[in-house]
C-alpha cells in the first residue's frame, strides 16, 4: 500500500472519480494531498463565443477572488466527504498551469502516487490547452493511475470554472 498519495480535482464529477481509487491504495493511516489548480489567464479575458473578449480589471480581479472562494468551499467538501475515513487529508489550492504545478508539487512532496481522472475538455480548447493528464503522464515523477470518467458526460463544466464567468 502507498502512503501519500497526490489527487488532482477541478471541481466536476469526472475528477471525483479518482477518490475511491486513491482511498483503496493509500494504507490505513496514509495521506491524501487533494490539489485542485485554477487555470486562470493572465490577461483578463473570458469567451463567450470563441474570440476573446477582455473584462474590466476590477471584474477580473472579482472572478479571480470567485473562483478560489467556491474552490476552497469544494476542497472543504471533498474533505468532509473523506472525514470517515483514518487517513489524513491535506489540500492545496493554486493559481497556474495545472500539469506544471501538479508535478512539482508531487517532487517536492514525495508522493509515493498521482491519481487523476481522464478530462472532458475536447475539440480546439483541448487542441489549444492540451490536455492536463497527457501533461503529467509524459513528465511522470512518480506512478500515476488514471482513472477513466466513463459516468459523466463530456458537456458537463467544473463548477470552479463556472465561478469565472461574469454575472
Amino acid at each position: 500500500m502507498l502512503k501519500h498519495i497526490l489527487v488532482t480535482l477541478d471541481g466536476s464529477q469526472l475528477a471525483e472519480t479518482a477518490l475511491p481509487y486513491a482511498q483503496s491504495i493509500v494504507a490505513p493511516n496514509g495521506k491524501i494531498t487533494l490539489v485542485s489548480v485554477l487555470d486562470i489567464p493572465e490577461t483578463p479575458v473570458y469567451t463567450l463565443y470563441e474570440v476573446p473578449v477582455t473584462m474590466p480589471q476590477d471584474v477580473y480581479n472579482a472572478s479571480i477572488a470567485n473562483a478560489e472562494k467556491a474552490a476552497r468551499e469544494y476542497l472543504d467538501r471533498m474533505v468532509e466527504s473523506l472525514q470517515d475515513t483514518p487517513l489524513e487529508i491535506v489540500t492545496e489550492l493554486h493559481i497556474g498551469d495545472p500539469a506544471t504545478f501538479i508535478i512539482d508539487r508531487a517532487k517536492t512532496l514525495k508522493v509515493d502516487a498521482i491519481v487523476m481522472s481522464t478530462h472532458g475538455r475536447s475539440g480546439f480548447s483541448r487542441w489549444l490547452f492540451g490536455s492536463i493528464t497527457q501533461k503529467v503522464l509524459a513528465a511522470i515523477p512518480c506512478p500515476v493511475f488514471v482513472i477513466p470518467g466513463l459516468k459523466v458526460s463530456t458537456s458537463e463544466q467544473p463548477a470552479v470554472q463556472s465561478a469565472l464567468q461574469p454575472a
